[in-house]
């Protein structure tokens, strides 16, 4: 196997918004040469079957279980993720070594042992001819860890070429996580609470889309400042880290006695405030933030983090990075690092006893 490999990394987050693909050149190590990019957006039909799909999810008690529709779901899933590899490789003329394949979260209880990413490895490296790491969360959940965030590695990767220290990076999914990175190197992660989830349904609710454009919505409200208390009193946040979340977990704490415009600034600050809170469980204050994901783009959110934080902010286009493809990207990395039996996973990012590989591979 050559040391550098040009790795394929596909992202379907909790954010229901498409599939992001990025190519990365790595030795699943310290060299990353960050390749194109590209988004496939969900369409709306597409998007109510995962909605769907995140309902049926409920009643699963086995990771192999596939109640209702979702043994079909899973079965387009994964033709959609390769008609997107198609596409990917006509539009960049390149020809990847290896896919990271992440898959749908349609259901994360780690108290339960239990995680589960539609997406068929098998079927994907039949389809596009290359072969696929896929299933990456599921050793690390069944040794006792939480199975997410994974994509520490990679941040700790990317911040070698940075100058601050420490440093964190803050991805804001459907779900929000942190990596915070500390001066000697060592990690600590976790899930920090909601991130777009309640606020993408919230404005397809009372927008008939599924995000708050800009954060223009919030921006026309002001947050309810008894509700906010009362979210930010969810026994999540008092827990000690590493700790993950699901999608669903804050799902039913939407401030329906409030008005479109005050309902979205609620859930945008709800989101604020719970990342800038992650900062208790920090040694020491970062010197600088780095935002990634989609939760960038809304204007009105990262004004609340600027705000809420008493460091630099910053998106992740300012450290020379690409916001959109970060997730993506770490997929790609972290398939290279489960090729060579490198950790996945530390004790300080989802609490496993010990350093943990991971992912199940395909050949095509």
């Amino acid at each position: 196997m050559a040391n550098l490999m040009n790795a394929l990394g596909l992202m379907s987050g909790t954010s229901l918004d498409g599939i992001d693909a990025a190519l990365i050149r790595t030795d699943g190590e310290a060299v990353v040469e960050r390749g194109p990019a590209m988004t496939f957006p969900y369409s709306p039909a597409q998007r109510a079957r995962l909605r769907a799909g995140l309902e049926a999810a409920v009643a699963m008690t086995q990771r192999d279980q596939r109640p209702g529709d979702l043994g079909v779901l899973e079965r387009d899933l994964t033709l959609w993720h390769a008609d997107a590899v198609a596409q990917f490789r006509k539009a960049h003329d390149i020809q990847p070594d290896i896919i990271g394949f992440h898959g749908q979260t349609v259901l994360h209880r780690p108290a339960q042992a239990l995680t589960v990413q539609l997406g068929d490895g098998r079927l994907l490296a039949a389809e596009t001819g290359i072969q696929v790491v896929a299933d990456m969360r599921a050793a690390d959940v069944a040794a006792g860890g939480q199975g997410a965030p994974l994509v520490p590695a990679y941040h700790a990767a990317l911040a070698a070429g940075l100058a601050a220290r420490p440093v964190a990076f803050v991805n804001i999914g459907g779900v929000a996580n942190i990596t915070f990175i500390a001066r000697d190197g060592v990690l600590l992660a976790f899930d920090t609470g909601p991130g777009n989830a309640l606020l993408d349904d919230w404005a397809l609710k009372h927008l008939g889309r599924a995000v708050d454009e800009g954060g223009a919505l919030a921006a026309s409200g002001s947050p309810d400042e008894a509700m906010l208390e009362a979210l930010l009193a969810h026994p999540y946040f008092a827990a000690m880290p590493p700790k993950s979340l699901d999608r669903q977990t804050f799902a039913a704490l939407t401030p329906d006695s409030l008005n479109p415009a005050n309902g979205a600034a609620t859930l945008t600050a709800f989101t604020a405030h719970s990342i800038a809170a992650a900062a208790d469980w920090l040694e020491e204050m970062p010197e600088v933030w780095v935002i990634t994901g989609g939760g960038r783009h809304n204007h009105a959110l990262m004004g609340m983090l600027r705000e809420a934080i008493s460091a630099r902010v910053i998106a992740a286009e300012e450290a020379g990075f690409d916001g959109d493809a970060m997730e993506a990207e770490a997929w790609g990395y972290l398939a290279v690092r489960s090729l060579k039996g490198l950790a996945l996973s530390f004790p300080g990012t989802t609490k496993v006893d010990e350093p943990m590989t991971g992912g199940n591979w395909f050949a095509p």
